[in-house]
């Protein structure tokens, strides 16, 4: 596995390693407000062993929140938070990109207090959000979403600037940069596909309407920090929240064309991590990289020896991993020494509980905190 220890140049952001912390929501942002706290800096902290950090998803507005306790960019107080976390993930040696959120129709007024908002007024069939209420375990209850309702022009623009907001406020807080949502059924998902999308305006209809949104989103986030500080998420194969488009797949390659043109320094590959999912084909892969020239991320259930193969086969560029960080801090290094991975011991802390346990107390392998 030569190639995921090797460092990589994201344009003028040096990597120590190929290793991605890959987003993750945990809701542990203090209440009211949303805010990111010690706790949170703790934990991606520990974590900074990875080349890059993606944080959890983080919404640009209240509007655009769907999960109780995420935390948010819209706020002074949000930023302050944030840079609790920055301080201290630069101090690792590591670089951190914070993930740009909003949810769309993937929420629920006990939520936010708000209808949520979307392409069209069409309810995501089979899908639940969560709030906290007192339930056993601290455990998240879950709640079906509500039925949104459909944008106006004037929401569009005022969520574009939402996004441009959030970017800008991210880089105050000492981000490295940031990362477009547009992946796993979330808002601007939700237009980019024909079965959430209706829209008979110049937001609907063809593909070049529907990536429409992504490309003003990205554009104004490119505007507000430069285009070498942001990458964008996307989700092809990915079709749970009612998404199931059979146009995507080419959509999501003209999205492509089109964010190459914008010059942004990656696209983030959201893969299936379920073990019956779907592979990407080596055809979709190859067709990614010939209309895309920045960096190619892939997250999605890998091995550490899969990620590599794909390096040396020149597909990705760097490997995103998830679940494993969240057990163990360390996970690059445990990877180089062959030592053995830690469990995920309580699967009701993963969303919730607000507290450390299942959080920040997973062991090391090394106590002293010995880097790579």
């Amino acid at each position: 596995m030569d190639h995921l220890f090797k460092p990589f140049q994201l344009n003028d952001i040096g990597l120590k390693n190929r290793f991605v912390m890959a987003p993750m929501t945990r809701s542990r942002a203090t209440q009211p407000g949303d805010i990111p706290n010690d706790l949170m800096a703790t934990y991606y902290h520990q974590r900074a062993v990875a080349g890059l950090i993606i944080t959890e998803a983080t919404q640009v507005s209240l509007q655009g929140k769907g999960y109780a306790r995420t935390p948010g960019i819209y706020t002074s107080l949000q930023v302050d938070g944030w840079r609790k976390v920055t301080d201290k993930v630069h101090s690792a040696g590591a670089k951190i990109f914070l993930q740009l959120w909003h949810v769309g129709r993937v929420g629920s007024h006990l939520v936010n207090g708000l209808q949520p908002v979307a392409p069209s007024a069409v309810a995501a069939q089979g899908t639940s959000v969560y709030i906290f209420d007192g339930a056993p375990n601290g455990d998240a209850t879950f709640v079906p979403v509500d039925t949104p309702r459909e944008m106006s022009a004037e929401d569009i623009q005022s969520t574009v600037a939402d996004f441009a907001r959030g970017a800008a406020n991210a880089i105050e807080a000492g981000f490295d940069g940031v990362e477009v949502h547009a992946a796993n059924g979330y808002l601007i998902d939700q237009f980019l596909r024909s079965n959430s999308n209706l829209r008979t305006d110049e937001y609907g209809g063809s593909a070049e309407n529907r990536i429409r949104l992504l490309l003003q989103v990205t554009q104004a986030v490119v505007d507000a920090v430069g285009k070498e500080r942001v990458g964008v998420r996307l989700s092809p194969f990915i079709r749970f929240k009612d998404m199931d488009d059979p146009e995507i797949q080419p959509t999501i390659l003209l999205a492509a064309e089109r964010l190459n043109e914008l010059g942004i320094a990656y696209i983030h590959l959201c893969e299936a991590d379920w073990d019956d999912a779907p592979q990407i084909p080596l055809e979709f892969r190859q067709r990614l990289r010939q209309v895309f020239a920045g960096a190619i991320i892939a997250t999605g259930n890998k091995t550490p020896e899969e990620g590599d193969l794909l390096i040396d086969q020149g597909l990705v560029d760097l490997v995103g991993f998830g679940r494993s960080f969240i057990s163990n801090p360390d996970f690059p290094m445990r990877v180089l020494l062959k030592k053995p991975l830690s469990p995920i011991t309580d699967s009701h802390t993963l969303f919730g509980g607000g507290g450390a346990h299942g959080y920040t107390d997973y062991p090391f392998y090394l106590e002293s905190g010995d880097s790579i």
